[in-house]
């Protein structure tokens, strides 16, 4: 995905001036003189530009009363909080926002000359997805190449209906079709529906398996086009191999993931706007804070949450079907690091990293579980926090707002344009953005070690550490390399066997070095 720019947006003066004056009000220089520049610029910005950036189809009237109104930001962070304001200054605010070195690496995910364009077709492949976007963009991405080792023609995919989210999205609804169709061209056939004459023709139905390399497609599900003219995919995620595939088909997963699975212009549009808007504040972190019903309840997660809340997460998990593990210990669970960062788990860590309290935050997320009373450290710490319901009018969300794929959209689109892309937890959305900002340039992405941290936190809570330098100072060091500078994908952990040792794998789009990502030496480009 590559944004297009109309040139910085003109800003939200009175806002801005109201952000100002609130935190001067609450004696934090640093920030204010931070968001002052904000404001200049914006204003000069818009003396260019000949008109003011407000919201669509709003009045600048209404528009700057509803921000005042509904937007005014609390009291600013505790003075443990903002010690760290005069970071913003000289070498430590290059520390803060400059992405780790790319070392000259730059997409590579063209066809070698001797690829050829698809040949007769033997049949035809219809998918139905499972999961949420990004789990579904993968695999959509995966049986885009399935589609090319079987010589088949694919039927746009149809989306996944009865996943937690209840999304009646059509696959038109959430990316372009017709760009979809258009780049794969010279990849595989894509049609939008089956031939009538086929339409109640018998289907062979199955379920791929999973992690399967090309062998598995030529030997065991080629054979079925002999008895039918169409295969239905029964589910989509996780059907091909992480590594081990031929070149031709590893770039072909990269063009369709990173290339050809764009939103739908409609989408595209607010993306974009979201993103302008964000960068009106300077620059900002994206923080997918994956603090929602549906994450605690699968992963058993329950630390931070009162007993009603832990009951109704635990009634969810036994009454989802598909979910297989039902009996969990959240202690376990988070002394693991397989838990999701809390909310103010997550501010005492941007604190900790040196993010002044005048950093602007977007929050890339559905409903925060426990709504505002869970929210309320991370706000004291960092006021400028905003979502896509604070940066767009209800009119311009409400084509979205029923439609949680279409809403995960926007907020992809403004994690991925981001200065800073932090995921509270490493699920199917962080891993999708983390490869897309390395495939377009190695953007500064912080993984959080969540094992290491809650450790600290701990220690925190319990008194044994107190916040300030020293914290700073472990936390800084133990993120040192995880800012998403190249590397290459990392195999199956050591010991794992089955279908663990596939699982365990960094999963293909998160990093899609080296198939997809060549060193520049100047005049060529050298695979690693």
């Amino acid at each position: 995905m590559k944004l297009r720019r109309k040139g910085r947006p003109a800003g939200r003066r009175s806002s801005l001036r109201w952000w100002l004056l609130s935190l001067a009000g609450a004696g934090a220089v640093t920030a204010a003189a931070a968001l002052l520049a904000v404001a200049l610029h914006a204003s000069s910005a818009s003396a260019s530009s000949g008109a003011p950036y407000r919201l669509a189809k709003q009045p600048r009237e209404s528009e700057e009363l509803r921000w005042e109104q509904e937007f005014a930001p609390p009291q600013l962070a505790s003075p443990q909080a903002r010690k760290l304001d005069g970071a913003n200054d000289g070498a430590a605010k290059k520390r803060l926002w400059l992405p780790a070195p790319s070392r000259r690496f730059v997409p590579c995910a063209t066809p070698s000359p001797e690829y050829r364009r698809p040949g007769a077709s033997r049949g035809y492949l219809l998918v139905h997805t499972n999961g949420g976007l990004n789990q579904m963009r993968a695999g959509i991405s995966d049986m885009v190449a399935v589609a090319r080792i079987l010589n088949a023609t694919l039927i746009i995919p149809e989306l996944d209906k009865k996943s937690f989210w209840l999304d009646t999205s059509n696959f038109s609804d959430v990316f372009d079709e017709e760009h979809f169709i258009r780049s794969l061209a010279n990849d595989v056939k894509v049609e939008k529906k089956l031939p009538k004459e086929l339409a109640k023709a018998p289907k062979s139905v199955r379920h791929f398996k999973s992690w399967s390399g090309v062998d598995y497609y030529q030997d065991e599900i080629s054979p079925l086009w002999e008895h039918r003219q169409v295969i239905r995919a029964a589910k989509s995620d996780s059907r091909l191999a992480n590594n081990l595939l031929p070149p031709e088909i590893q770039k072909l997963r990269c063009r369709a993931f990173f290339q050809a699975l764009r939103f739908a212009p409609p989408i595209e549009a607010l993306g974009n706007l979201l993103v302008e808007r964000m960068k009106s504040f300077g620059p900002y972190i994206a923080l997918h804070l994956r603090y929602e019903k549906d994450m605690l309840a699968f992963s058993g997660c329950t630390y931070g949450l009162s007993q009603t809340e832990s009951e109704e997460l635990s009634m969810i998990r036994q009454n989802t079907t598909y979910w297989k593990v039902k009996e969990i210990d959240p202690l376990e669970q988070r002394s693991h690091g397989h838990c999701p960062l809390t909310p103010k788990e997550v501010g005492i860590f941007l604190s900790a990293l040196g993010y002044p309290s005048s950093t602007p935050v977007y929050i890339a997320a559905g409903e925060i579980y426990g709504g505002e009373s869970h929210m309320v450290d991370l706000q004291s710490r960092f006021p400028i926090l905003m979502n896509k319901e604070k940066l767009a009018s209800a009119e311009e969300l409400r084509p979205f707002s029923q439609y949680a794929s279409q809403m995960a959209a926007l907020d992809y689109i403004v994690s991925v344009e981001s200065d800073v892309f932090i995921p509270s937890y490493s699920g199917n959305m962080a891993r999708a953005v983390a490869g897309h900002r390395r495939f377009h340039g190695h953007k500064k992405t912080v993984s959080p070690d969540r094992k290491a941290l809650v450790r600290l936190f701990d220690k925190v809570d319990s008194g044994l550490l107190d916040e300030g330098e020293r914290l700073s100072q472990r936390i800084t060091e133990i993120h040192r390399k995880r800012q998403g500078s190249p590397r290459k994908r990392k195999g199956p952990v050591s010991g794992t066997k089955g279908s663990d040792r596939f699982r365990s794998e960094e999963a293909f789009y998160e990093n899609p070095l080296p198939d997809c990502l060549c060193q520049s030496t100047g005049d060529s480009i050298v695979s690693i």
